[in-house]
């Protein structure tokens, strides 16, 4: 039998952008500022997402330690919340729409490996969350989904495939359990 071979892993051709200097300014300004309580502002958080290459929309609110892997591959607009502990793994790029809540300890996970491979490849893929998506508690968004305009994912469930707009999903891996009736 194959076994996995950690050592042949490579992640070529994998480029996370941004030169070596920006990449490790951010590494110390992401763990001073974003991921500890110190700095509870939003304002200064947007401020620094923007200066390292993030869109950022307006009325955009960013608790406490957030954890962003590179700010210059995320895209958020209007009125959309990052909630205490949120961890935006973005190898590549994640677009998050407007007036979106992401709750506390969320994880956007746009990597994964390939557990057939003896070299355990990278996967990547791109996370879109339209407008209006609210993501429960502890959930875990995977590499390529989109969650459809005004989908929720529930509390502790787990995001593999996309989600249809204005339906809730539940589970692990998470399914469609009902509609979402807004009043």
């Amino acid at each position: 039998m194959q076994q996995i071979n950690l050592a042949s892993y490579n992640n070529y051709p994998y480029q996370p952008g941004g030169n070596p200097i920006k990449r490790i300014l951010w590494f110390y300004v992401n763990a001073l500022i974003f991921k500890t309580s110190l700095f509870p502002f939003s304002g200064i958080k947007v401020t620094l997402l923007r200066t390292f290459g993030a869109s950022i929309g307006q009325n955009v609110v960013i608790r406490h330690r957030v954890n962003i892997k590179y700010p210059w591959l995320l895209k958020v607009g209007d009125n959309t919340w990052l909630g205490d502990g949120v961890w935006i793994d973005n190898l590549v790029m994640v677009t998050i729409g407007s007036n979106v809540c992401i709750s506390q300890a969320t994880i956007l996970q746009t990597g994964s490996h390939n557990y057939k491979k003896t070299s355990f490849n990278l996967i990547i893929g791109n996370i879109v969350l339209e407008d209006g998506v609210w993501i429960g508690c502890g959930a875990i968004v995977t590499q390529g989904v989109v969650a459809a305009s005004h989908s929720v994912l529930s509390t502790g469930s787990v995001a593999t495939k996309n989600m249809d707009a204005y339906f809730i999903y539940q589970g692990n891996p998470a399914v469609k359990v009902r509609k979402r009736e807004i009043l």
